[in-house]
């Protein structure tokens, strides 16, 4: 039971408000009920009680008796917000009264404009001063309870709300409210079968006519039906609704209507004719309401009052642009005027509702209904503009002034030959064009023949004489006319010939136009698409293509044994970084101009891509000419390039492979010279290489490689050690350095030194660097668990492909906290290689790490050119030196060791010395103050069961968490 009642004497109710055991409220006036009273609006005498949590109490009206008492309602929901609203009805009568209690999920009127109430279940359950909690009746728009009401009954009802509004509560006889619902419905029915056939007709029409209007149209009749669907609860019919969903419903149907409003003007008013900036404005408008309906799905109200502020800001635009399209005396904007002035009356109307001020219950209805009635007489206007408009006119002209007027304003020349009196005219005079004297070229068809170019004429004559012969066809020609100039211009002729009495061609009619700059665009075009726009030079698929052929001939001939080249120049992208991508065009337009005085006329020369170049070698035969080739194209990209003062050196790395075997493949010879020349950089560069079978494997090995660590990555094969980091002056340990081992099944151990570069030139060094700091957090919360807060703290390595990473400082604080570790105990190393690669970036990266509490190790300090110059821009806090520089046995090694550890020290920083070689030179290192040393001295790297043992052995008395 809902309510649990508690009659007790003042003094007792006294008591228990000030001890405070549930909010209290005072009596409230009855509402006087009779038989006649078919429809009571109970909002305006209804009580609203907000945030008095899970109890409530609250003064009954007077009984007949004249006694007030109090009464206390519990919550019977979780759904109950702690919201209640009371009122109290009394029937005045001396017969039992039977009523229905109704309180609307939604409700229009004074929803609001922005942030609306788009409805939700109000009433989840109703008290009574006396009885039982009230039968709640199945609805599926409103929220019924059904009461009885005893003659002369004074009763408080104590209403536990769903959400702190309630729009409205009425009190209904049953039967008047069943023949009120039937009403609307029937009303309902009538304006959702318009809405529907309206729809479907546009968009049969669409289909039918594809006048762009019409789907326009049709678009926003279906965002009528669909807006009408909900509000008139037939969506709840189709499929299962909470009144949570159909806020997202209504919501969803509110930003389809704005939208299909915006797409309806821009749409039928044709506004990208206009100005072009229209277009982009309103693609942006839709594109913003589309990102509308997925804040529909979160944020209803947010989303129904931006999409009332569209529908609003829309009808407003329109009357701006059909004003002033109006005035320009465009028919469209003309035709939409009534249209318009009936969506401004529904706007302002709808304004009235939802602020407040119509409160009518048949307003809601009747601005659906005025919805179906806009888009019926936007359908009437499209309709009479897409059938009316093209008939017009029809009429007017004759089919040959039709024909007449087209052909003028197309711009084509009509070209006539009439057959037997053999005589050429074109209209307009096609002479004065080529520069000619005007009707030069009328005459006999024989007079055309000297001015078309030799390639051209035989095949012209042709032409005419199959045309003659057959007497039926077509004729489409195009061929080169030459000027007075003496350039040519292509002309396209289409024409068919006119047939006599005794069936014979009696005429030829046509039209001839100039295509020269069509043609010109077509052969720029193809020269485009197999050359290289910089430098002119064949691009790779021509380069294949002639391969080939040399290949083909090659295998037909002897003495033709093509070389393949492929050039690639060495840095060349710092020459782009450092000077501009302007200047390495210039660049390589003058190192292809060098190039080409090496080569001879049958040999081809191309670019591959940005710096490298392909080259076909066929004048030389001999292996001694090629590789001496080879050289002088080395020594001729190496001569310095002088640009704006400044030598420029640059070097080449060069791979070549001879075709030697018949049925080569032009693909496989250039990826053989592309191996030579992956192998050539790899020894540094400035190199030329000839092909050798073995470098097919040297690809398929790193592939492979890459394969097999992807996959170990997937199947956790990999796994991580701890290297100790001890205290010098106690031999006491302080910290681990995780390190990423790999034991592949195949391979065995596989060393850092060869998996690591695989995974840092693909994507794998982040999958790789995510792993390390995820196993090792989780290692360390796992040593704290079982041991106690033990003063050690873990070191983990950054990629540069992590701190490239934009949300890496993200990263590193989820794990930390999702593994509840102290960002005190964890440390990042990095090296000032990594930093170099975006300083800007990396400074702003490792200030949020540090900011976050995590320690910040500068990594092989002391191996680089610029580490003192990153100790006081990045906030590292330890530096830990070099290996090659701690196993220094040199007098001056040990002033350099002395020389870090005082600076690190003045500028309050930890030092870390690795490779610790015997426990005199850790005692060395501790006495100049360097903090902590790390080697095998101190411990090989062990895992992760191992460290938790030796902890153990370290810190027994260790507090447990």
């Amino acid at each position: 039971m809902a309510g649990n009642f508690t009659l007790v004497a003042f003094a007792t109710l006294v008591l228990l408000m000030v001890a405070g055991f549930a909010p209290v409220a005072e009596a409230i006036e009855p509402v006087k009920i009779s038989r006649d009273d078919t429809a009571l609006d109970l909002t305006a005498t209804t009580e609203i009680y907000k945030q008095r949590g899970e109890a409530f109490q609250v003064s009954t009206a007077a009984g007949a008796d004249g006694i007030v008492r109090r009464i206390e309602v519990r919550s019977s929901s979780t759904e109950h917000s702690g919201d209640w609203a009371v009122f109290a009805l009394a029937n005045v009568t001396d017969e039992q009264i039977d009523r229905l209690i109704v309180a609307p999920h939604f409700r229009l009127v004074g929803s609001g404009l922005l942030w609306p109430d788009l409805g939700s279940t109000r009433i989840l359950s109703i008290t009574p001063s006396e009885g039982f909690a009230l039968d709640q009746v199945e609805s599926s728009e409103d929220d019924v309870f059904r009461i009885t009401l005893n003659p002369g009954t004074v009763i408080t009802f104590v209403a536990e709300l769903a959400a702190p509004d309630l729009p409205q509560i009425y009190l209904w006889e049953p039967e008047a409210y069943k023949d009120t619902v039937n009403a609307y419905t029937l009303y309902r029915g009538i304006v959702l079968g318009i809405a529907g056939l309206l729809a479907v007709f546009l968009t049969i029409l669409f289909v039918v006519k594809g006048t762009s209007m019409l789907p326009a149209t049709a678009a926003l009749a279906w965002a009528v039906l669909a807006y009408v669907s909900v509000d008139f609860g037939f969506l709840s019919k189709l499929i299962s609704v909470t009144p949570g969903d159909e806020r997202i419903w209504r919501s969803g149907t509110e930003v389809l209507l704005a939208t299909g409003l915006v797409v309806f003007l821009f749409t039928y008013l044709n506004l990208n004719r206009w100005h072009t900036n229209l277009s982009y404005v309103t693609v942006a408008w839709i594109l913003g309401l589309g990102a509308l309906f997925a804040v529909a799905i979160y944020d209803p109200p947010v989303a129904s009052g931006i999409a009332r502020i569209s529908f609003a800001a829309t009808a407003v635009a329109g009357v701006a642009l059909i004003a002033y399209l109006g005035f320009n005396r465009y028919d469209r904007a003309v035709m939409l005027i009534p249209t318009w002035a009936l969506i401004l009356c529904w706007l302002f109307g709808a304004w009235m509702t939802v602020t407040g001020q119509l409160a009518n219950d048949i307003v809601q209805p009747a601005l659906g209904g005025g919805l179906v009635l806009i888009v019926l007489l936007m359908g009437f206007t499209v309709m009479q503009h897409a059938f009316a408009g093209g008939a017009y006119h029809q009429g007017l002209f004759s089919d040959m002034e039709r024909q007449a007027m087209a052909l003028a304003g197309s711009g084509d020349t009509v070209w006539d030959w009439d057959v037997v009196r053999d005589r050429v005219v074109t209209s307009p005079d096609l002479s004065p064009q080529l520069g000619l004297s005007p009707g030069a070229l009328a005459g006999p068809a024989r007079n055309w023949l000297p001015r078309i170019h030799a390639d051209d004429r035989d095949r012209f004559r042709t032409t005419l004489d199959v045309l003659l012969e057959h007497r039926k066809g077509r004729l489409n020609h195009q061929f080169r006319m030459r000027a007075e100039d003496g350039h040519y211009h292509w002309m396209a002729l289409r024409a068919r010939p006119v047939l006599g009495s005794n069936s014979e061609v009696i005429r030829c009619v046509g039209t001839i136009i100039d295509v020269t700059e069509q043609k010109t665009s077509e052969d720029r075009l193809l020269h485009n698409a197999v050359h290289d726009n910089l430098t002119g030079l064949p691009n790779r698929q021509l380069f294949l293509d002639r391969l080939q052929s040399m290949i083909s001939l090659a295998e037909s001939t002897p003495n033709v044994r093509p070389s393949v080249f492929m050039i690639d120049l060495d840095r060349f992208k710092q020459v782009n970084d450092r000077l501009g991508m302007s200047v390495g065009d210039t660049i390589l337009l003058a190192l292809t101009r060098r190039l080409k005085r090496l080569l001879k006329p049958q040999d081809t020369l191309a670019r591959i891509s940005g710096d490298q170049f392909g080259l076909v070698l066929v004048s030389e035969q001999e292996a001694v000419k090629v590789a001496a080739l080879a050289e002088a194209i080395s020594k001729a990209i190496s001569a310095p390039i002088d640009f704006a003062g400044q030598d420029i050196r640059l070097t080449a790395s060069i791979g070549l492979v001879t075709w030697v075997e018949n049925n080569a493949v032009p693909d496989d010879l250039m990826k053989d010279a592309e191996l030579a020349m992956y192998q050539a950089k790899r020894f540094g560069g400035n190199r030329i290489e000839p092909f050798r079978p073995a470098f097919r494997t040297v690809g398929s090995d790193r592939q492979r490689l890459e394969s097999d660590l992807r996959r170990a990555l997937e199947r956790n094969e990999l796994t991580l050690v701890y290297q100790p980091i001890v205290e010098l002056k106690d031999a006491e340990i302080a910290g681990f350095e995780a390190l990423l081992r790999w034991e592949d099944p195949k391979r065995g151990t596989v060393p850092p030194s060869e998996f690591i570069p695989v995974a840092e030139a693909s994507d794998l060094i982040l999958e790789l660097g995510m792993y390390s700091l995820k196993k090792a957090a989780e290692d360390l919360a796992q040593w704290q668990m079982a041991i106690g807060d033990i003063p050690v703290f873990m070191s983990v390595n950054l990629s540069s492909a992590q701190l490239l990473k934009s949300d890496l400082c993200n990263d590193v604080i989820k794990i930390i906290s999702a593994t509840q570790n102290d960002p005190k105990h964890f440390r990042l190393e990095l090296t000032e290689t990594l930093v170099m690669h975006n300083p800007q970036q990396a400074l702003m990266t490792l200030s949020r790490l540090a900011d976050a509490g995590i320690g910040l190790t500068l990594d092989d300090f002391g191996t680089g050119h610029s580490s003192l110059s990153y100790l006081t821009r990045f906030p590292f806090k330890t530096i830990k030196i070099d290996k090659s520089l701690v196993v220094d046995p040199s007098e001056k090694g040990g002033v350099l060791i002395r020389s870090i550890v005082n600076l690190a020290k003045q500028l309050e920083m930890q030092v870390v010395a690795e490779g610790v070689a015997s426990e005199t030179d850790a005692m060395k290192l501790s006495e100049i103050g360097c903090d902590y040393g790390q080697s095998f001295l101190f411990g090989p790297p062990i895992g992760s069961d191992s460290v938790q043992k030796l902890l153990r052995e370290r810190f027994p008395v260790s507090r447990p968490n």
